[in-house]
């Protein structure tokens, strides 16, 4: 692997995966068109490192709200955080976000590894899109909106969106952001709260996954792909944590809409360029 792909892919992986176009999908469809292997044992291995990466901006971003939920910082000191102050939001919710995700991952984890595929993440792109389109008018038409902010958030609403959440585990390419946001939005919680949940559990759940592939990939690292993989981890939290900032700020100009009529026009230019 070679400086510019490893810059390549580390500037894919920031800019889609914490929003909800599917990173995964992302990574296997410019992986296919550089001409990489994307099963590869050294392109997994690397793929993990710049995931971390992407975990550490986002982790950066909601540093006080983490601090605040493992006890280690005042109530009084999170209003710089993004969002409001910390207040009714716990543990517990977090783990009623991202048990049903773990439990289902490691449960189904040989049979979602067969499922990487271009025309699986195709399909999961279009039906995804569909979905968040769904869930945006649902929201707005039928949903009773019972929590404006991520602390008003409920057990139950957290372990809905936790259920929604296991859908992109079993469908790569569906995206854990979409599948998550659009939950929330269903369940009753607003289109920032859902995201501002979304990413807050994303530390966790990414911590646990990556970590647990990386106990199987780390010997890929060694000094020949070493100043790849650095390169690679160091852009893709640069490019998460501005992504991440901007679509904080402009998330009531950008619907969820918008990145659903995104996935269809990728899943329309990647069929014809790879499929055929």
């Amino acid at each position: 692997m070679d400086i510019i792909v490893a810059i390549i892919l580390g500037i894919v992986e920031g800019i889609t995966e914490f929003i909800p176009v599917s990173s995964t999908g992302h990574m296997i469809l410019t992986s296919r068109l550089m001409g990489y292997d994307d099963q590869s044992s050294v392109m997994n291995s690397f793929e993990i490192v710049i995931q971390l990466g992407a975990i550490l901006a986002i982790a950066w971003v909601y540093r006080f709200r983490i601090l605040n939920l493992l006890g280690l910082q005042k109530d009084s000191q999170t209003s710089r955080a993004i969002g409001k102050p910390a207040g009714k939001l716990n543990l517990i919710h977090i783990l009623l976000g991202i048990v049903p995700a773990l439990a289902v991952g490691y449960i189904f984890k040989d049979h979602i590894k067969s499922l990487f595929s271009a025309s699986t993440v195709l399909w999961a792109l279009v039906v995804g899109g569909i979905f968040m389109i769904f869930a945006e008018w649902y929201n707005k038409r039928y949903a009773r909106v019972s929590a404006e902010d991520i602390d008003q958030i409920s057990y139950t609403q957290a372990f809905l969106i936790g259920i929604f959440q296991c859908i992109s585990v079993l469908w790569p390419g569906f995206s854990r952001s979409g599948s998550t946001i659009s939950g929330g939005m269903i369940s009753g919680v607003s289109y920032r709260a859902s995201a501002d949940f979304s990413f807050l559990i994303a530390v966790p759940i990414m911590i646990a996954v990556s970590g647990y592939e990386l106990l199987d990939s780390y010997k890929d690292m060694n000094s020949d792909t070493l100043l790849a993989f650095a390169i690679g981890f160091v852009v893709s939290f640069i490019v998460a944590y501005l992504v991440v900032l901007a679509f904080l700020k402009l998330i009531q100009k950008v619907q969820l809409r918008h990145f659903a009529y995104y996935r269809f026009v990728l899943a329309a230019v990647f069929w014809i360029f790879i499929m055929n």
